[in-house]
């Protein structure tokens, strides 16, 4: 009965302590846990800020339990929608900061998608190094380097392809998708009203693509982490109950292929998966404030700022065809 009634702070304090009254304020409803949950990101935010060591100190289990359990939390969530929505209202009302964001956000998608696009020419490369060391020279090995090289079995290379094509799906996703480049589904778009496009890619951007990465990242996030440490953390775990798995906290990186000579990392897939999570999120942002400065501007505006890959002059009447 003495926690139901006593508050031992109004944000939550050290671990172990008694529920403190936002806590108890969260539990009245959905608009008082989005209420509460709001007012604890400012307190969170700087909290991280001023005590880094609680979670980056990695030599102490039970800092880095926290920064695992704290990567795809609802504190976290609540931190960054915040702060998103903090930097948009300012954007709003000052359009050059948002077309500079815009900017940012999309020359960061083209800059990793055609820096990662380089790795499909690696993979073709090294298939037919495959191919050849194979049906010509029966090798059943490869050495790449000099003085101490680096030897695996054909079979390794083989499924180390995966790799290649994880990697333009996942870092090169935003750089399509400014590009024009994904196959959208159309059935009453193309004819729409201008007005009316900008507001289906922000409702788009906002209800399905970010949405689509929060739930994904969640899980995503401590299906990386069971492949990394033991205890296995989990997402429904909570934060005492890893603190406690932090007692016997040590690593165990995934290094098992599917075969004894096969590809064994493949732990840089979850790594690549959060990853993913990442670009759609920042892509999801670009596409909400273009399509909001554009509709303020008109139709005048649209592609204004897009750098978009282009086959040099004499070429236009073949660009969207490659």
């Amino acid at each position: 009965m003495a926690d139901e009634i006593s508050c031992s702070g109004f944000f939550r304090a050290a671990e172990g302590a008694k529920l403190g009254c936002l806590d108890k304020f969260q539990e009245g409803g959905f608009i008082q846990f989005v209420l509460g949950n709001v007012l604890e990101a400012f307190y969170n935010f700087f909290a991280a800020l001023l005590s880094p060591g609680m979670w980056l100190n990695w030599s102490d289990p039970q800092a880095m339990m926290r920064f695992i359990y704290y990567g795809a939390s609802v504190e976290l969530f609540f931190v960054l929608a915040t702060l998103l929505v903090i930097v948009t209202a300012i954007g709003m009302r000052k359009r050059a900061l948002m077309w500079a964001m815009v900017r940012g956000l999309e020359g960061f998608a083209n800059g990793m998608g055609r820096l990662f696009a380089w790795a499909g020419l690696i993979m073709v490369i090294q298939q037919i190094i495959i191919v050849f060391m194979q049906r010509i020279f029966t090798r059943p090995d490869i050495s790449i380097g000099f003085g101490i090289p680096l030897q695996f079995d054909i079979s390794w290379y083989a499924e180390e392809l995966k790799l290649f094509n994880a990697l333009v799906v996942c870092l090169c996703v935003s750089y399509t998708f400014v590009q024009g480049g994904h196959v959208r589904v159309d059935l009453f778009y193309a004819g729409a009203k201008f007005r009316t496009k900008k507001i289906v890619d922000m409702f788009g951007a906002v209800f399905f693509m970010m949405p689509f990465a929060i739930v994904t990242w969640m899980y995503g996030w401590f299906f990386l982490w069971r492949h990394m440490v033991t205890p296995n953390p989990s997402a429904s775990d909570r934060l005492d109950l890893l603190l406690r798995k932090a007692r016997l906290l040590k690593w165990n990186v995934e290094t098992i292929g599917f075969s004894p000579n096969g590809f064994n990392g493949y732990i840089l897939f979850k790594i690549l998966l959060c990853m993913f999570c990442i670009m759609v999120m920042l892509q999801a942002i670009a596409v909400f404030y273009r399509s909001w400065c554009e509709l303020r501007e008109g139709p005048d505006s649209e592609g204004k700022y897009l750098d978009k890959d282009t086959l040099g002059d004499g070429e236009e009447a073949y660009e969207g065809t490659h």
